[in-house]
């Protein structure tokens, strides 16, 4: 289960002041990343798994678990940020693993 790669982190992304520029944070652990992006979430098939009044606050995320590459969208919740699958498995990434990227 995705899930078991996060937790509930104890403060919000705003907190951690998610740069616009940038437009990424990162998590890793190993081999296997979660990229949150700020581009709205176009996947009609996470979508379809997140109620339609929530749709709007949906992120695009890119995800590689174990070598496969995954689609997924997040949110900010007031724990943590939530993802959804295109299965409609469901994980919270704990704040303090995330780093932001850096465009040169």
């Amino acid at each position: 289960m995705k899930s078991v790669f996060f937790s509930v982190a104890l403060v919000t992304l705003s907190a951690m002041g998610m740069p616009a520029q940038a437009g990424e944070l990162v998590a890793y652990d190993g081999k296997d990343t979660i990229r949150l992006t700020d581009a709205p979430c176009a996947s009609d098939t996470v979508l379809s798994h997140v109620p339609d009044g929530a749709r709007p606050e949906f992120m695009k995320a890119d995800v590689v678990l174990h070598g496969e590459k995954f689609t997924a969208c997040w949110r900010i919740t007031p724990v943590a940020a939530h993802l959804v699958y295109e299965d409609g498995d469901q994980g919270l990434v704990p704040l303090s693993r995330l780093e932001t990227t850096v465009e040169i």
